[in-house]
């Protein structure tokens, strides 16, 4: 495969209208007919774009998605994110072409390597330098859903096949370091961070992937910016929530590192900070969480991917998330 194979120039992407459509609500994929519900429900609010997580264990996110797809008409779905290690890159483009079909221009695909933990300690495989895998597998499946055949040999795959047709589907990448941000630069159609704090992503990650668009001579593509968020103004339940939600995090070599670069380093054992936790999560009334959507979206991110974190009724809370994201323009006059 050629090196311009992985230079793309960018899928199209949804014209940038109003708050609504730059704003995604995170969908609980732990059961998947809940998830469906959540999704179906969501369109009804008024909400453009969904997001669902694939852990180890957990319901299929893609398979999900074609069944809310049938039930759905016009909210956009996406991945953050489908590990890749485990994953062959033609039989996820065989379930991205379904959902396709299904869903015309619905769907945008995040990948990501994961985790030593997850891939080695659940998966039981080897995990290779995650950056240059992350670069091999993006351009297989660009190749296979954008030009519809792979002719691909490398030490990791080899791959010749043909597809019945093509899936212009956006592909997206998971970012939490520098490079990886300017990889999301270079290949993809979007970065995808989670849990990173928002001046780290306007100091460290929106130049790093300014710089890899540069390099290869391609439009920037977008950050979706991940922030956590709860439908309650007592802020010390709130965090006392957010921590339990997220502590795990703390544990994990990758998120450390990128806490440490943004100046929120963990401690030994993996504890975040109080400040750290503060950063990361927003609250208050409805038009005190608009404000803040509006306010980080004006300082230059393009997207947000909005996690709920449930306080004392998730089923509810995430109702009234849904709800204020799909009023937002009207919330905040845009």
């Amino acid at each position: 495969m050629h090196e311009n194979q992985f230079a793309p120039t960018g899928a199209p992407q949804p014209p940038v209208r109003s708050l609504r459509e730059r704003v995604g609500l995170v969908i609980d994929g732990t059961q998947a007919q809940a998830a469906v519900k959540a999704i179906v429900e969501a369109e009804a609010a008024g909400v453009r774009q969904v997001w669902s997580i694939q852990a180890p264990t957990t319901p299929d996110t893609l398979t999900t998605f074609a069944a809310a797809a049938v039930q759905t008409k016009t909210i956009r779905l996406g991945t953050a994110i489908v590990p890749t290690y485990p994953r062959h890159p033609l039989t996820l483009a065989m379930q991205v072409l379904s959902i396709y079909d299904l869903a015309p221009d619905r769907l945008r695909l995040g990948v990501g390597p994961s985790h030593k933990p997850m891939i080695e300690g659940v998966y039981g495989l080897h995990m290779t330098p995650p950056i240059e895998h992350l670069r091999e597998y993006v351009g297989i499946l660009r190749a296979l859903l954008w030009e519809g055949k792979i002719d691909h040999h490398s030490n990791n795959y080899n791959i010749v096949a043909s597809l019945p047709r093509t899936a212009r589907v956006p592909i997206l990448i998971s970012a939490l370091r520098e490079n990886a941000y300017q990889l999301a630069g270079e290949i993809s159609d979007g970065a995808i961070p989670w849990l990173c704090p928002i001046p780290y992503l306007l100091k460290t990650a929106l130049p790093a992937l300014q710089r890899g668009a540069a390099n290869r001579n391609r439009p920037t593509p977008p950050i979706v910016a991940h922030v956590l968020a709860a439908a309650s103004s007592d802020r010390a339940a709130v965090l006392a929530a957010t921590r339990k939600q997220i502590a795990f995090y703390g544990t994990l070599p990758f998120y450390a590192h990128m806490f440490a670069d943004a100046g929120f380093p963990v401690s030994e054992q993996g504890v975040m900070s109080d400040d750290l936790v503060n950063s990361l999560v927003i609250s208050g009334t409805e038009e005190q969480i608009a404000a803040r959507f509006k306010e980080i979206l004006s300082q230059g991110l393009e997207e947000l991917l909005v996690l709920p974190v449930p306080v004392s009724n998730p089923e509810q809370e995430r109702t009234r998330l849904a709800q204020l994201i799909g009023r937002l323009d009207s919330i905040t006059g845009v």
